[in-house]
């Protein structure tokens, strides 16, 4: 279980009481639409506690999506798919010199 310092908690406890009161708003700068989840209240007062320098693990990184994840796969067989039934590019002739004496011919 991660520890929180004493400023964290009451950063998010602020945050919880704007909320609840209606002034709790999302986005850079309050200008956002008007925060009703209580998770989002919590996010909130934790990013407003690192930005002052509390003590609050860093957040977590978002597990990609399902669907995501089936897209990747997806691309990845279709280029195996593409890849597969072509031959190595093969490598071009070095050009053909001409014979000498057909250019003396002319003459």
């Amino acid at each position: 279980m991660p520890s929180y310092s004493k400023g964290a908690s009451k950063s998010v406890e602020s945050a919880m009481k704007r909320k609840n009161k209606g002034t709790l708003r999302s986005g850079p700068g309050g200008r956002g639409g008007k925060v009703t989840s209580d998770k989002q209240a919590i996010a909130i007062g934790l990013s407003e506690a690192r930005e002052k320098g509390a003590k609050v693990p860093p957040p977590k990184k978002k597990a990609a999506s399902k669907k995501a994840a089936t897209r990747k796969s997806a691309t990845k067989k279709s280029a195996t798919r593409k890849t597969a039934g072509k031959a190595a590019p093969r490598k071009k002739a070095a050009p053909r010199k001409r014979a000498a004496s057909s250019s003396k011919r002319s003459m």
